[in-house]
């Protein structure tokens, strides 16, 4: 049985752990105020809120349950458009109406699930904060201006609160109804009651962390397949520092490395390089060991951790091996490991401060898609020469790569134009783009080289571009 609560009240099911959160929501409780849209994590209107204690905390994030396995809403809070209603409309659904912040609608409860949890969250309660927090929620007949002044006007009652609690003065202001007070209460019972993660028994079954692409590749298959459930699974979703060495559990989320003070203390433009992968919701629920294993040529975040030489703990349950990432993967969709295999750690040695590092991406938008072509660069430097180097790029050939050549060339290399010029050059020889949806072959070694000028300029700034920045215009 899976156990949860769902907006006020306790459920159990025998369903299907995989099956998705949004179903069971619409037709097996009949909560239709959540719609259906893409299906695939992007437009929003699916959204709900997954609240879970952490540390003795009720901590609460927006997910987008058409992705969302129900076994992963295991001891959580989830809470859906219908958990946010009061007597007559609560103050964000009031401010919707007052600014016309709403159309035909069918976007709104998405829109008002994502500003409550803005509510209970600990983020700054600024406009921009607010508007941030709504990053996933598309709406296409409204019109922003009027969404963005909506936001920015619950953004002004949050700067009202002076309570430690913001359940309670969200309560106390008409945004929440009163039962949010007990529901830490709850779950503390829910949870000394169960079982906590879902586990299973069988070898052949799959391992799952958010869901957020095996989702979108096998929706007609998945919500019917034996589970291991890995989502905040306790031992695995952690962030840890030991001497110069970070260590992440296999299910620690994108969000997860956002708040992370060991990570942002050692990168302080992980923010930056954060923003420009998927929306909030997306984040809230992708894992880096899924980024990983879904073994996409694009991967952000592989590309992030193949520059860094990460190294990977493999656990088939009774054994574990350690190896490189850059040796994972074989071909498309092919990697080095077996069915009962799964990554349980990832470690890789923080920068000194004698190290920089850089992440780039290009799409078609600037937010909210995957990458025509993305890098990841790592210099060690010894004033003005490279004392060791990691170059990597997705969307360049069939699996993500460590660019082995480019890297050991730029090694015991001082920082000159010349040599930022025969980077890009010799990256052209590591590479075999295809042309797709994406862009053509030819677009993305153009853009290969122009990323790994984009690494030294902005890492570099004290540096003379001009003629390098002449030749990317």
């Amino acid at each position: 049985m899976i156990h949860f609560l769902l907006n006020d009240k306790e459920v159990h099911t025998a369903l299907p752990p995989g099956t998705l959160l949004l179903d069971f929501i619409r037709y097996h409780k009949n909560l239709t105020g959540t719609k259906i849209g893409c299906r695939e994590g992007d437009c929003g209107a699916c959204t709900v809120l997954t609240g879970e204690l952490k540390n003795g905390q009720l901590q609460y994030r927006s997910a987008t349950s058409c992705l969302m396995a129900i076994g992963n809403a295991q001891g959580k809070h989830i809470v859906t458009i219908e958990g946010v209603n009061t007597e007559g409309l609560n103050y964000i659904q009031q401010a919707f109406a007052e600014e016309g912040a709403t159309q035909c609608g069918f976007c709104t409860p998405g829109f008002i699930v994502s500003l409550a949890g803005f509510c209970l969250s600990d983020k700054t309660p600024t406009a921009a904060a607010a508007c941030d927090a709504v990053n996933g929620n598309i709406c296409r007949c409204t019109g922003y201006k009027s969404i963005e002044k909506a936001a920015a006007k619950v953004a002004g009652k949050l700067q009202e609160c002076a309570a430690a609690d913001r359940i309670d003065f969200a309560v106390q202001q008409n945004i929440l109804p009163a039962y949010f007070t007990d529901v830490k209460h709850k779950l503390a019972a829910l949870v000394a009651t169960t079982n906590g993660t879902l586990t299973q028994s069988d070898k052949a079954a799959k391992y799952l962390g958010g869901g957020t692409d095996l989702y979108v590749q096998q929706h007609d298959t998945m919500p019917y397949e034996a589970i291991n459930f890995l989502f905040d699974k306790a031992p695995l979703n952690g962030i840890t520092q030991t001497g110069n060495t970070c260590y992440l559990g296999a299910a620690v989320t994108v969000t997860d490395m956002f708040e992370s003070p060991v990570l942002t203390k050692y990168f302080p433009h992980l923010a930056e390089h954060i923003k420009l992968v998927s929306s909030t919701q997306i984040r809230n629920m992708a894992t880096i060991a899924g980024n990983f294993v879904n073994a996409s040529p694009i991967g952000d975040f592989t590309i992030f951790f193949l520059a860094l030489d990460a190294q990977l703990i493999l656990s088939d349950g009774n054994s574990r091996r350690q190896m490189p990432l850059r040796q994972l993967y074989k071909g498309y969709k092919q990697l080095d490991k077996t069915p009962e295999e799964h990554i349980e750690q990832i470690f890789f040695e923080l920068p000194s401060p004698a190290s920089i590092f850089n992440f780039e991406k290009v799409c078609k938008r600037t937010h909210l898609d995957i990458a025509s072509v993305n890098s990841a660069i790592s210099l060690q430097m010894d004033r003005d020469t490279i004392t060791s180097a990691g170059i990597s790029a997705g969307g360049i050939g069939p699996v993500p790569t460590y660019l082995q050549k480019t890297s050991v060339f730029a090694t015991g290399k001082k920082i000159t134009l010349d040599l930022v010029e025969e980077l890009a050059a010799m990256a052209q020889t590591e590479i075999s783009p295809i042309s797709d949806a994406r862009g053509t072959a030819t677009y993305k070694r153009f853009l290969l080289g122009q990323l790994i000028k984009a690494h030294f300029i902005k890492m570099f700034p004290q540096m003379e571009w001009e003629t390098l920045i002449t030749g990317a215009v």
